[in-house]
């Protein structure tokens, strides 16, 4: 499901961030040393943070690691020491930049938290409110020994408190049904509340929280945390997705992110869930794995086949979502004459080149995969310094194999694909009636593409665009299936070029054998 946040929104809250319009707000912090981080540095250019990355990756200590900056957040919650089996939290550092309206509004400051003798230093630490909600909010009510008082038939509550309009609005978006009639309830002698469902007009249909579904009771809870603290709070949540359906998730860091317009809060979560990161912009999202950051949304499942997770003979990382389609597509023309097996090949997009090279070289360098990683790079990275080639040694003929192949041309491969087939669209390979099939255009309508490409050579200045205003010219196609026709058609004809882009890498395809009938 699309999200329902506008990309003004979005616009609108990062640009808060950038003037510095906060009160309090945790713009960065360096990791000079925590467990297994060295010199990591991780900026919050949106007030909603995702933290993801495998089991043991470094999600919990970048999330504890944000909290300690605040006097609020007590050290041992994240982490505590256990005598002598924990010399290795010696010399931790963490170096930190922020806006405190304490210091002057609109500044930044710069503290240091570090664990120095047996125990942490924080010079200086910041006041701030800080709310952490932590896993055990999933665990099912009569797990829970805080709420065993609750059980019995004896049991009867002095004080039922009924939530807050902002409470019950944001439970209903996220669980798509009524919240009116949910209810908080507990006694004089203790602070703690169970949660009830109690219908006036209905005394048979009422139920405690020890009848709600998990997801129900952690909805609820979360929201009524998040909405009761104060305003400018900082706010850690532990994997967020815990007990919740996909589509729950998704529509929680939606509310997530109206509740840090309208408080002016700052929240950083964790997570596995796809579902959390789809409405949150690339750049509020942070890869943690092998002591690295990486900011870029990857993708769950390119993380679990990162770190070898998934099982394949192959994964090919590409710079952004066009590049996948090209890999996509040009494998799968290598596969008719060269017999390379698709289903053992995972494709995954990042952002932008250096993330591509980097993830591939952390992969081919990680002993715990037993599969080759190849990045599929613009043509433009060729030349480029900071994307040197790296090799693998081959199984055939001890010989090494390149992990970087490029894309057509020597810039962006939307330009050299554009240019092939302009320059045959009439002549040379005349492939304008095969284009427009493609396109799934009748055949009265060549014209119509010929004018668009025509025009669109003259006018286009971005060529990341073009194909999404030939879209627009031929009444609005979806963009990516012109990408796919246009792709397509490049592939069938010049599989030359198809060939010369994965030659360097060839050893590494996964292949198949199958009888000749097969390829027809």
């Amino acid at each position: 499901m699309k999200s329902e946040i506008r990309p003004s929104e979005i616009n609108d809250l990062r640009n808060r961030v950038h003037k510095n319009k906060y009160g309090s707000y945790l713009k960065s912090m360096r990791l000079t040393k925590i467990r297994g981080f060295v010199d990591a540095e991780v900026n919050f250019e949106f007030p909603v943070t995702a933290l993801i990355g495998p089991n043991g990756g470094g999600k919990t200590t970048v999330l504890g690691a944000a909290g300690l900056l605040y006097r609020d957040v007590q050290p041992k919650r994240f982490f505590a020491k256990s005598g002598k089996y924990d010399n290795s939290m010696q010399n931790w550092k963490i170096e930190y930049t922020a806006l405190d309206q304490s210091v002057r509004r609109g500044t930044t400051t710069s503290r240091t938290c570090k664990f120095h003798q047996a125990k942490w230093d924080r010079k200086r630490p910041l006041d701030r409110p800080v709310l952490v909600i932590g896993i055990d909010r999933t665990l099912p009510a009569a797990e829970r020994k805080n709420l065993s008082q609750f059980i019995g038939n004896k049991f009867e509550g002095s004080e039922e408190k009924s939530f807050s309009p902002e409470i019950i609005k944001g439970v209903e978006s996220i669980l798509g049904k009524r919240a009116e009639n949910y209810l908080t309830v507990g006694t004089k002698s203790t602070r703690t509340r169970i949660l009830a469902l109690k219908d006036e007009s209905q005394p048979n249909v009422g139920y405690s929280e020890f009848h709600f579904g998990a997801g129900e009771a952690s909805i609820i809870r979360i929201v009524s945390e998040i909405e009761n603290a104060p305003d400018e709070c900082l706010m850690l949540i532990e994997e967020i997705e815990n007990g919740l359906h996909p589509l729950a998730v998704q529509r929680l860091v939606e509310h997530l992110i109206v509740v840090a317009k309208r408080k002016r809060s700052q929240i950083i979560f964790t997570t596995h869930s796809n579902a959390a990161l789809k409405p949150l912009p690339d750049y509020a999202v942070w890869a943690c794995y092998d002591g690295k950051v990486n900011q870029g949304k990857l993708d769950v499942d390119a993380l679990r086949t990162l770190t070898g997770e998934i099982a394949c003979e192959l994964a090919v990382f590409t710079e952004d979502e066009f590049g996948k389609l090209l890999a996509d597509r040009t494998l799968r023309k290598l596969r008719t004459k060269n017999g390379i097996n698709i289903s053992a090949i995972q494709l995954h997009q990042l952002n932008g080149a250096n993330s591509a090279h980097g993830h591939v070289k952390f992969h081919n360098m990680n002993p715990t995969v037993d599969f080759p990683a190849i990045a599929f790079l613009d043509g433009d990275k060729k030349s480029d310094p900071q994307t040197p080639v790296m090799r693998l040694e081959s199984k055939k003929d001890n010989a090494s194999v390149s992990t970087v192949v490029f894309g057509p041309g020597v810039s962006d491969p939307e330009t050299a694909i554009f240019e092939d087939i302009y320059d045959n669209l009439e002549t040379g390979k005349r492939i304008l009636g095969k284009l427009t099939q493609r396109l799934n255009l009748d055949s009265d309508s060549q014209s119509q593409v010929r004018d668009s490409i025509n025009t669109r050579r003259s006018t286009n200045r971005d060529p990341h665009l073009i194909f999404e205003q030939i879209a627009e010219d031929l009444d609005f196609l979806p963009t990516y299936d012109v990408q796919r026709a246009f792709v397509t058609m490049w592939c069938d004809s010049f599989p030359e070029k198809v060939e010369e882009i994965w030659q360097p890498a060839f050893d590494l395809l996964p292949k198949i054998h199958f009888d000749q009938e097969d390829l027809q």
